[in-house]
């Protein structure tokens, strides 16, 4: 009888669990990726979205009476929740400015909060 080459089954088995095992890893950190990019995607639009709203108010003649108020915007391609509060402080002539962004997701009616801005203006 000729001496045959080849791999056991052992050896396949052994060389499939092998390949699935990095397989499964490279899954994990592709998806990870995935999570962590849209989350940094998500933060930095809601920024630009709170950093806005108070360039808004910092260019209105007079300022804003103490009040809170949300409005829905579109921006880049998602829509938001921008919830402004404008408060008191113990200088009349300063405002404390809190704008918080959510987002909303998919068919959800309740946006997920992304990202809270404060400022303060006052008095020309």
């Amino acid at each position: 009888m000729k001496d045959q080459r080849g791999f056991t089954l052992i050896e396949v088995l052994v060389a499939l669990l092998v390949f699935g095992l990095i397989a499964t890893a490279a899954a994990e950190v592709g998806s990870q990726y995935i999570s962590s990019y849209e989350r940094i995607r998500d933060k930095t639009l809601a920024g630009w979205v709170a950093d806005n709203r108070i360039n808004e108010i910092r260019l209105q003649e007079n300022l804003p009476s103490i009040s809170e108020n949300s409005d829905d915007i579109e921006y880049g391609s998602y829509r938001w929740q921008v919830t402004t509060a404008v408060l008191a402080t113990e200088d009349p002539s300063i405002l404390r400015v809190e704008v918080t962004v959510a987002q909303y997701r998919g068919d959800r009616t309740e946006p997920a909060p992304i990202h809270t801005l404060s400022a303060f203006i006052g008095e020309n």
